[in-house]
């Protein structure tokens, strides 16, 4: 039998007697609900608990109930977390000995420059602090509009995943179930998806039935090809170390450290440990074999670029050998066409996750999908014409944050990985911008933070970094090569260009 772990979580013996309602016994017995998920992560977790909670009856599947245990995943930014208050989960973030977030310290070379959440872009009534988890202090500092600066959190992936897990099993409206999902099951005339064909451990098929089917079977997802036209694209890997008691430049920060190579992450995921991720774009020489591989690599040319209060704790991290990899992929978002069946999460869009917005864009969509998907407004789940017109704008409305995020992750990302000339000039441009404070870090870090929604932010502060760096290029040049030079901030110019543009059109996609 599939381990189907309902509502009583309480160890305490249940009475002689117990109650079932009528949709609990649909579910234990003819495997038939409102809503089948397939996925107990970050989505479709927090999308079972938000449907359940709206008294649809949802049946969650997922392969392994075991602890996640993931390299990706460990910091919300400040937007998650307000989509997490929103969604009455907030407290999935407590006693997993999460550390709380304020911002970035951003490593050029040596130099630093600190990138907090911006104070002014949250107001008093709808904020995104963090504040009150785990027994920790309020930040007392706030702006001249009385606003809190907001705060994100970093954790570890598993604990955090089991928390939501435990709010799901305390649903009365909720059956989760360990099973691998093998198929969906179609109507052979109308071509709708009824619901899901699935197998335990011990090799028993079964069948689940709704009247929707939602799939975020996450990056790897076995459905995704079967109804979205393209793949994921990705061109490098993060590596992952987990260092322990590491001294940390700039406590409660994230760091991104920029230097020869591809950028490097580091934020703390508990009391002690503290994540390290390497991005290693594919081809790279220095991580060959001839060259000892990828830990030659961080040997050889990551650990030297680190800062100094660092590198021990990452060669006893890299002597542990305890390295793990990830696909970093890019997977522009597409609508639903198919009656039944809706694909979320990282099985529908996925972008680098240098900027660590994976899961704001999760639990944000989950937050619209509460308001489009409500009974209010779709009675009967079953109704595939108007779930279909439903989910249409949910591709478009979703654009405000989502698309700043996903073309943030990836413009950021060909900067911060430099590998040619005029990249290293906007990467240059993009650092000393920072340096310059207020407006120049305030936009970035709040577009970053999923505070700031607005395409258009986007758009001027990243060709204010290009202007920048052709402003820079010109004032190092010497007079007798202005000439060459101006031809190169042209070049500069159109790879600005080239970078951000493409990452436009694919949002402004159907």
């Amino acid at each position: 039998m599939p381990l189907i772990l309902d509502s009583s979580p309480s160890p305490s013996p249940p009475p002689a007697i117990v109650e079932l309602s009528p949709a609990s016994i649909r579910r234990r017995e003819h495997h038939e609900s409102d809503v089948v998920i397939v996925g107990a992560g970050i989505l479709g977790t927090s999308l079972a608990v938000t449907l359940a909670r709206q008294n649809r009856s949802v049946i969650l599947l997922e392969k392994s109930l075991k602890e996640p245990d993931r390299i990706v995943g460990e910091l919300l930014q400040p937007g998650g977390v307000q989509a997490l208050k929103k969604l009455g989960l907030r407290n999935c973030l407590e006693d997993i000995d999460a550390i709380r977030v304020k911002g970035y310290e951003v490593i050029y070379y040596g130099n630093g420059v600190e990138i907090p959440y911006p104070s002014n872009a949250v107001g008093d009534d709808d904020n995104c602090n963090g504040g009150g988890l785990e027994g920790e202090k309020q930040d007392a500092a706030t702006n001249r509009f009385g606003g809190k600066r907001p705060e994100g959190r970093s954790f570890h992936h598993g604990r955090f995943i089991q928390q939501l897990r435990a709010a799901a099993m305390r649903e009365e409206n909720i059956s989760l179930i360990e099973s691998t999902v093998t198929g969906t099951i179609k109507d052979g005339w109308t071509g709708q998806v009824l619901g899901v064909e699935a197998e335990t451990k011990d090799g028993r098929k079964d069948v689940y039935f709704g009247q929707l089917t939602v799939l975020a079977d996450g990056y790897a997802s076995r459905f995704r090809k079967e109804f979205i036209a393209h793949a994921p694209v990705s061109k490098s890997k993060f590596y992952g170390l987990e260092l322990i008691d590491a001294d940390l430049p700039r406590s409660m920060h994230g760091h991104v450290v920029l230097g020869e190579g591809a950028p490097v992450l580091l934020y703390q995921i508990g009391t002690r440990e503290t994540r390290a991720l390497v991005d290693v774009p594919d081809g790279t020489p220095s991580a060959s074999l001839a060259n000892g591989g990828v830990k030659g690599h961080l040997r050889n040319v990551v650990l030297p670029s680190l800062p100094k209060c660092v590198q021990s704790s990452f060669e006893r991290a890299l002597d542990d050998g305890k390295l793990r990899s990830m696909p970093n992929s890019w997977l522009p978002p597409s609508t639903q066409q198919v009656p039944g069946m809706i694909l979320l999460g990282d099985a529908m869009n996925m972008r680098h996750p240098l900027t660590g917005g994976g899961m704001t864009v999760a639990f944000n969509d989950v937050v619209m999908l509460r308001d489009l998907l409500s009974p209010e407004k779709v009675p009967d789940l079953g109704d595939a014409i108007r779930v279909k017109s439903q989910m249409r704008k949910f591709h478009w409305r979703r654009k405000n944050l989502t698309s700043v995020i996903n073309i943030l992750a990836q413009a950021l990302y060909s900067l911060f990985a430099a590998n040619d000339p005029q990249l290293k000039a906007l990467q240059l441009g993009c650092f000393r911008y920072f340096q310059q404070g207020g407006q120049c870090i305030d936009g970035p870090v709040g577009l970053l933070a999923g505070i700031i929604r607005q395409p258009f932010v986007l758009f001027y502060h990243f060709f204010a970094v290009a202007l920048l760096a052709i402003w820079l290029v010109i004032r190092q040049s010497p007079v007798y090569r202005l000439p060459l030079t101006l031809m190169s901030t042209v070049g500069i110019f159109w790879k600005a260009c080239v970078v951000i543009f493409p990452f436009i059109f694919s949002e402004l996609k159907s």
